[in-house]
């Protein structure tokens, strides 16, 4: 498939079957993610894979932070909470890095890493996988952060990744032309 092709086909899908996806499958993902650009060559990006029962204590984490902003939370909210991370076989955090010196801006980091996230979900077009890209106010809990080891950083994305639940039918999405402006 080429990248045009992958561009138009690539959408936020959310069903999926249960199959494993390969660790070799998710380090190629990852390698064509750190193929994106980045200012001054700092590599703001951090991922986190989380895979079989890892997403069930991602789960407990994000049912907790929820208890924690929310003490009325009945048990079946927290218990949507706690099944989130178990909507897809991989789920991959990602992270930008604050900047470490004064002439990195914090926007090119986290522009950085979303581009290293859309590399991600267009290569996982390519090998025959859906994603669907969510943060959430689980991405923003220090706790949260903390058990996924990015208490540093910028959750930008929790990448829902699996083989669709079946063929995945191309939608139509609005064109470019109004909102561009040409210049001459």
């Amino acid at each position: 498939m080429n990248v045009i092709d992958a561009i138009h086909a690539r959408q936020s899908l959310g069903k999926v079957r249960p199959d494993a996806v390969p660790r070799m499958k998710i380090e190629q993902l990852l390698s064509a993610a750190v193929q994106a650009p980045n200012h001054y060559k700092v590599r703001p990006w951090r991922f986190v894979v989380i895979t079989g029962e890892a997403r069930h204590r991602l789960g407990e984490a994000m049912a907790a932070a929820l208890r924690r902003k929310i003490p009325e939370a009945t048990a079946e909210v927290l218990d949507k909470e706690r099944a989130k991370p178990l909507r897809a076989p991989l789920v991959i955090a990602v992270g930008a890095d604050r900047p470490s010196e004064p002439k990195i801006l914090e926007i090119e980091n986290v522009c950085a890493a979303a581009a290293a996230c859309e590399n991600l979900l267009l290569a996982a077009v390519d090998m025959g996988l859906v994603g669907y890209w969510r943060t959430g106010d689980a991405a923003r809990d220090a706790e949260v952060k903390a058990f996924l080891g990015l208490e540093e950083n910028e959750i930008i994305a929790f990448l829902y990744l699996g083989y669709p639940e079946a063929n995945v039918e191309r939608r139509e999405r609005p064109g470019f032309e109004d909102r561009t402006r040409w210049m001459d």
